[in-house]
């Protein structure tokens, strides 16, 4: 049989089987409380309806950030923090798309009616065994998921509109060819990219919207992703495109639903909040929590129309299930599960049959933990071992030792003084006259981890993990910054874009400063403490400083690093990073974790 044919079968029985499970039901509420329904439900038949309940519940199951994790995620980043009936906290380890399957699988069971959605970044800044690839085993993955329906998130772009339409729509890497003897086959589900514009045409670059039905019952979906997407991703990944507000975009697209007759809306936007507790089952909800959520999502989720019925988020890997006032001052539920797949949502949206929409009073949500006490699902172990033979020959070389967890959490991660120094000693091969360099921590996607993993001693450094920490492929460039420049350059941090949410970046060995924590904006870097090996920054001297491509452009909020001078290319920082752990390693004398004291923090 002919390859095309083969894999037109291969699509026709996926979705065929697709139907079939949607046709046979899924999904439990399991620990959720029974939804309760309006006072105004009665009895619930429509006159001449045959006896159909008015009422009927969907469940939706959603997730968003995985980032490719198919592996349970290494360190703090395959954690979340629970918290106890006594008030205490714990961790529990969490992650992995082998539970992951589990425990969707398992929350289908007896539902007939499920959906299950994605709040965005899915794919883009993911470990080895899925980066390496291009992301077509995550795709892959998560159409074993039974995904229906995701938004696109800013990491959707890390490759550009292009390779986003291939991960849709299928088919081989234009520059790598196809990794197996079938061709990639690309998404079962719908991305949605309703307020990204080609700036050519001025149409969405993927589907604004889809609706799901089953029998009389439909719920439109609409999804965004946060409109400062060009400063949080390379250039040329949002080449030719256009990011809309998402508020003016979701309000345009459920009007559109609505003429449609298609009146109980979900939005799924990437964009998020910042919960006032770091625990996945923190009520923001509960008395005296007062502002229990704050963020970005905060003021979209009380402008969107009240058309809209409840917003799935993420982009800020939290964990929370809130309500917020919609413009009309009724409370509307907005959730995120965190990140890696170490959460999801289940959500009871109760449809009245009577009017098509949402009986919002009795929409229920509550985040779940993706345990690892779960039986793995098999097919999943299947995807991960074959694609693991494929990366196994590059991702298991040593390329560092390490006598302890570098972690990368904190105002200051000691993880982070270690990705500057091996940017630093990088950028002095190039040019021996470099001073400093800057990481931005958004790049830092995982922990380095002491603990063996197969076919691996303790404290060795493999390719694999590296990648993991920078999947990015930006190269180290240089540039000259005066010590003027530099200076704003570091109050950038906690000003402008960056003083709601600051962005602090990691420095090199013999940069110091004071952040003053009790101030406001620009203010909190304390500008007589900046010290370069022990002397005073000179607003008019020259530095030369080195950085990855993506902050050297001025992104993540930075404009004045954009406006460096003599800008000089290197290889990518994971080049950078392996050099300097194999400069600085070995099986005998390990890098032990930097100290993380650069930064003199007043709070």
């Amino acid at each position: 049989m002919p390859a095309s044919s083969q894999s037109d079968r291969r699509r026709r029985g996926r979705r065929t089987r697709r139907l079939l499970a949607l046709a046979a039901g899924a999904a439990t509420v399991g620990a959720l409380t029974a939804a309760a329904l309006p006072a105004s439900a009665g009895a619930g038949h429509k006159p001449g309806g045959h006896g159909t309940s008015r009422y009927q519940d969907v469940q939706l199951l959603s997730f968003n950030d995985l980032h490719g994790n198919l592996e349970p995620p290494a360190g703090s980043s395959g954690r979340v923090t629970e918290l106890q009936a006594d008030g205490t906290t714990k961790t529990v380890d969490a992650g992995g798309v082998e539970y992951l399957a589990t425990h969707l699988r398992q929350a289908r069971e007896g539902e007939k009616y499920s959906i299950t959605a994605a709040g965005g970044d899915l794919v883009g800044a993911s470990p080895l065994l899925s980066g390496l690839f291009h992301d077509e085993p995550a795709i892959e993955a998560l159409n074993r998921l039974e995904l229906d329906v995701t938004s696109v998130g800013n990491h959707e772009f890390d490759e550009g509109a292009r390779e986003l339409a291939r991960l849709q729509n299928g088919g081989c890497h234009p520059a790598d060819g196809c990794y197996t003897d079938e061709e990639f086959e690309g998404a079962d589900f719908p991305y949605l990219a309703a307020n990204v514009l080609d700036e050519k045409t001025g149409r969405p670059v993927l589907k604004p919207y889809w609706v799901w039905k089953k029998k009389d019952v439909k719920i439109g979906f609409i999804g965004v992703t946060l409109e400062g997407t060009p400063d949080i991703v390379s250039a040329e990944g949002v080449k030719g495109l256009t990011f809309k507000d998402e508020v003016e975009t979701i309000d345009k697209y459920a009007k559109v639903l609505q003429k449609q007759g298609v009146k109980s809306i979900v939005a799924l936007v990437h964009e998020g909040g910042f919960p006032a507790s770091a625990s996945y089952n923190y009520d923001c909800d509960s008395p005296g929590a007062g502002d229990g959520i704050s963020g970005p999502i905060v003021d979209i989720a009380k402008n969107v129309t009240p058309q809209v019925d409840a917003l799935v988020t993420g982009h800020t890997h939290n964990a929370y299930v809130c309500t917020i006032p919609d413009p009309a001052g009724k409370p509307r539920t907005v959730t995120s599960a965190a990140s890696f797949g170490r959460l999801y949502t289940d959500t009871t949206l109760t449809y009245d049959r009577w009017t098509g929409d949402i009986a919002r009073t009795a929409v229920k949500s509550a985040n779940h933990v993706v345990t690892r006490d779960v039986p793995r699902a098999a097919d999943m172990t299947e995807l991960i071992g074959r694609w693991n033979t494929l990366a196994a020959p590059i991702g298991n070389r040593p390329i560092g030792y390490i006598s302890g967890d570098i972690g990368n959490s904190g105002t200051e991660s000691p993880l982070g003084d270690l990705i500057a120094d091996a940017q630093l000693a990088h950028g002095r091969k190039l040019d021996p006259e470099t001073d400093l360099a800057l990481m931005n921590p958004g790049g830092i996607r995982a922990p380095l981890t002491y603990a063996a993993k197969a076919g691996e001693g303790d404290g060795v450094v493999t390719y694999a993990e590296g990648f993991t920490v920078q999947p990015f492929a930006n190269t180290v460039n240089l540039q000259d910054l005066t010590g003027a420049q530099l200076i704003q350059v570091l109050k950038e941090q906690v000003s402008g874009p960056n003083q709601a949410a600051p962005k602090i970046l990691q420095v090199s060995s013999g940069l110091t400063y004071t952040l003053d924590l009790t101030k406001t904006g620009a203010d909190r870097v304390v500008t007589d403490s900046i010290r370069l090996n022990g002397a005073a920054i000179d607003p008019a001297a020259t530095y030369r400083v080195a950085s990855n491509s993506f902050l050297a452009g001025g992104g993540d909020g930075f404009p004045t690093l954009g406006q460096g001078t003599d800008d000089l290319v290197g290889a990518d920082d994971l080049t950078a990073l392996e050099e300097y752990l194999t400069a600085n390693s070995s099986p005998t004398n390990p890098i032990a974790p930097p100290k993380a004291d650069r930064i003199t923090i007043v709070s």
